[in-house]
């Protein structure tokens, strides 16, 4: 059996944090091995229907439409959040926030979703989103996905509440914060954004905008 990640460390870290409900299908098989299942999926890349269950499950085999139904489920009752949220506080003293860096980033969604519209750029459909991370480059929070015919500025101010949210909910301090972004960033609403959370930006100019709306 396969593991991607540790199986003490999926048990203790992440399994406590599943939702208890009577709704739905119960699991037939140990929650740990599921997790891992989909654990799989995301760091791989893997098509659902190509997903080597026989080599994720030990004594009974679940489908992929399965392990689907179960990540689907707990994605629409903000488990994954939870989880991130409680994972971040128990470990932040092993974080090196002292700078953090934002950037936006588009996936590709050829088989489309709930966030997607074509993107130029791209040549294709895609779906938008913003992430920060730490100075060791590990991640620590993103955004609301919005289609991908919005720039990395839609929204800006109610993206960057949830991601700086994120970090509150986990007890992180956001003030003091020193923050770095590119040039797609430049823009006075998200520099005010930044300023009412007393977190020093660092934000390239973007010469298209000349002097226009910077604080």
């Amino acid at each position: 059996m396969y593991f991607v990640l540790d199986k003490d460390t999926i048990e203790m870290e992440i399994v406590p944090y599943i939702p208890k409900t009577n709704l739905g299908f119960a699991p037939t098989v140990p929650l740990a091995e599921i997790i891992n299942a989909i654990l799989y999926k995301l760091k791989s890349g893997v098509q659902w229907h190509q997903l080597p269950v026989k080599a994720l499950f030990d004594s009974k085999v679940l489908s992929w439409q399965s392990v689907y139904y179960h990540y689907r489920k707990w994605c629409l009752c903000g488990f994954w959040k939870d989880c991130w949220v409680s994972f971040l506080n128990r470990h932040k003293s092993k974080l090196d926030l002292s700078s953090v860096d934002l950037d936006g980033s588009h996936t590709s969604a050829i088989r489309g979703g709930e966030q997607v519209e074509y993107q130029g750029h791209k040549k294709r459909k895609t779906t938008n989103a913003l992430y920060l991370s730490e100075r060791q480059g590990l991640p620590l929070a993103m955004s609301e996905p919005v289609t991908g015919n919005h720039n990395d500025l839609y929204n800006i101010e109610v993206q960057f509440e949830v991601v700086t949210g994120t970090l509150e909910d986990a007890d992180l301090r956001v003030d003091g914060l020193f923050l770095n972004a590119d040039a797609g960033f430049d823009s006075k609403d998200f520099r005010q954004a930044g300023a009412q959370k007393e977190i020093n930006a660092k934000i390239c100019f973007n010469r298209c905008n000349g002097d226009k709306g910077r604080v």
